[in-house]
């Protein structure tokens, strides 16, 4: 059976010591976030991860959904799971307190996040559905709607999901064809099918809304005719309680290769009454509200799956008794030696632990940034924090999404062939963390949006946000004798980086193919030059701690040595990424497509 306990030091570590977490009282409205409290509602939301939600993992992969007559169910214990979380309040942590939320900064939400992932990934699809819904409507709806709506979304007795995808389009929305006719009361009429739906029908909420986009009859071609409207599944009455079923069904949900427990539905709408959100064609703006913190969730999702495959694959190599250690017997006492004595089970724990570790880091410093970008009473300070945060997203949804499969298989070729079967329960996480890497933008897009719009935006603006303090932090360290181990190897694939970018800037002017070809590995080298960082600042504080005789001397170690192995074997990735950078396009265009 597989184990899941919450990296509550490592978070905390994180929190305090890296990104600084204590300021977030400064911030207007987060007052009361202090380091003990976020401590403790982290503590509490570990004992629900633990207790309530990992129990239900792997019965819930076994089961999976069903669907009759249009009706989906959960997995045997999901209802009363999610009962449980919405009546301690956790789906409204980090929502506004007009609406009965409990006003708590992203961050913390973020970190809630990890361990619900780690816990049970097709759970905390349903909840983290519902909040994408608030943030876009919180933003974009009008006040009546807001009224009517948000509340039932911060208290999760409704839940809510985004509909964007349809048969004949994915990626390219500018090819949708559900259509939305006015009405003279202000509403409109919605028809069309959306496909790949998660949580578009099930039984945990006794309403479900729909955000759905849709095109007016005036609407110009192209993502430039997009609107968006709230469609729900239950029209409300007038004293908020849940009216007449609207035109709105659920034609089938997906079996799919793994998140067996989170209901995917092909949804149909017939003349279903929907509310627009925002202005007339101007729904993408609104989506993207959505859909940016869905791939800052999605990340976090491979972040959560990570951790989980790592502490799987650890309590394995410890337990599991085959040969001997190479430099002879290394537990005479045993018939065998455990395998983690071995140089390669060592080499993909630490692989594992290392990505793991320098995301989390990474994550937070992103939810941190959030918050900033939202709170900070100085209007420089907010809109340098929200494009830190624009810069990173394509790179938290694909580098964390890559990482969390990576782990997995890692967790599974650690176990060997007990890995291969179900009841372990580690190659369940191969099959859940597969879907990361796919949806809310396959990482393939997320590395063009990187290099096609994040990069020259604003003539670099963006860029800045991550090179200054990077390059600062370098050129401080460069001297300290006791960092050189650590600074020279970033500093070096900061070089690569910083080269590749020039690179990619002048050659994707001339032809974009260039820069299209080079999207996917430059990402991955940005991606591990900031966790480089990330495992930069661990290590000062680390040594700075030891130095001083406070913390927890065995966990800093580890920091320090787990540092040591990212900045030496994975960390020099980035040569052979700059590398295929180099090489352009040439090599992936010049076949004839009907040469392949």
């Amino acid at each position: 059976m597989p184990i899941y306990k919450a990296p509550l030091e490592d978070v905390r570590f994180v929190l305090d010591e890296i990104v600084g977490a204590g300021k977030l009282a400064e911030l207007p409205g987060y007052e009361d976030a202090t380091p003990d409290l976020i401590a403790q509602v982290l503590e509490e939301g570990a004992k629900l991860c633990e207790e309530v939600l990992f129990p239900l993992n792997q019965p819930g992969d076994g089961e999976g959904c069903t669907f009759e007559n249009g009706v989906v169910r959960t997995p045997k214990g999901f209802k009363e799971a999610y009962a449980t979380y919405i009546e301690a309040g956790w789906q409204g942590l980090s929502c506004d307190p007009a609406y009965g939320g409990q006003g708590l900064p992203k961050l913390v939400n973020t970190m809630l996040e990890e361990f619900i992932c780690s816990a049970n990934l097709s759970f905390g699809m349903y909840p983290g559905l519902s909040l994408g819904a608030y943030n876009a409507l919180s933003m974009y709806g009008s006040d009546p709607l807001k009224q009517r709506f948000l509340g039932r979304l911060v208290d999760g007795t409704w839940a809510g999901t985004m509909c964007l995808t349809e048969p004949h389009c994915g990626t390219d929305l500018g090819l949708i064809r559900t259509k939305a006719v006015p009405q003279e009361d202000g509403s409109h009429r919605i028809t069309g099918t959306k496909i790949f739906i998660s949580a578009g029908e099930h039984d945990l909420t006794e309403n479900i809304l729909h955000l759905v986009l849709a095109r007016l009859p005036d609407a110009p071609a192209g993502t430039r005719g997009i609107s968006l409207f709230l469609v729900p599944k239950f029209l409300p009455n007038e004293d908020g309680t849940v009216g007449p079923r609207n035109g709105v069904a659920c034609g089938s949900i997906e079996h799919k290769m793994g998140i067996k427990a989170s209901a995917t539905c092909v949804m149909n709408f017939e003349d279903a009454t929907g509310w627009l959100v925002g202005e007339p064609h101007k729904g993408m703006r609104a989506m993207f509200v959505m859909m940016n913190a869905a791939r800052l969730a999605v990340g976090i999702q491979g972040l959560g799956v990570a951790e989980v495959s790592y502490q799987n694959a650890v309590a394995y190599a410890r337990e599991r008794l085959q040969g001997r250690s190479l430099k002879g017997t290394a537990h005479p006492d045993k018939p065998a030696d455990p395998i983690i004595v071995h140089p390669d089970v060592r080499r993909n724990l630490l692989t594992a632990r290392a990505y793991t570790e320098g995301a989390r880091a990474l994550g937070a410093l992103v939810g941190y940034k959030l918050d900033v970008a939202e709170k900070h009473a100085d209007e420089k300070t907010r809109r340098e924090a929200d494009e830190f945060v624009q810069l990173m997203t394509p790179i938290v949804k694909a580098l964390f999404t890559d990482i969390g499969f990576e782990s997995a298989n890692i967790a599974v070729q650690v176990h060997g062939g007990h890995g291969f079967i179900w009841e372990t329960g580690v190659e369940q996480y191969v099959r859940d963390a597969r879907i990361c890497q796919i949806y809310e933008g396959t990482n393939g897009i997320q590395a063009l949006d990187l290099v096609g719009r994040k990069l020259p935006q604003d003539m670099g603006r963006l860029l800045r946000r991550f090179f200054h303090p990077v390059g600062a932090e370098i050129e401080a360290d460069m001297e300290k004798e006791e960092l050189a181990e650590f600074v020279l190897p970033l500093a070096k694939a900061f070089a690569k980086l910083q080269q590749a970018t020039a690179i990619i800037a002048q050659k994707g002017l001339k032809d974009p193919e260039e820069a299209g070809a080079a999207a996917t590995d430059y990402l991955r080298l940005f991606g591990l030059v900031a966790l480089g960082w990330m495992w930069l600042r661990m290590v000062k504080v680390a040594q700075a701690k030891l130095a001083a005789g406070e913390g927890n001397a065995t966990f800093l170690e580890a920091k320090i040595r787990t540092a040591r192995f990212y900045m030496t074997k994975l960390l020099p990735q980035t040569n052979a990424l700059f590398i295929t950078i180099m090489a352009g396009s040439k090599p992936l265009m010049e076949m004839e497509e009907n040469a392949f």
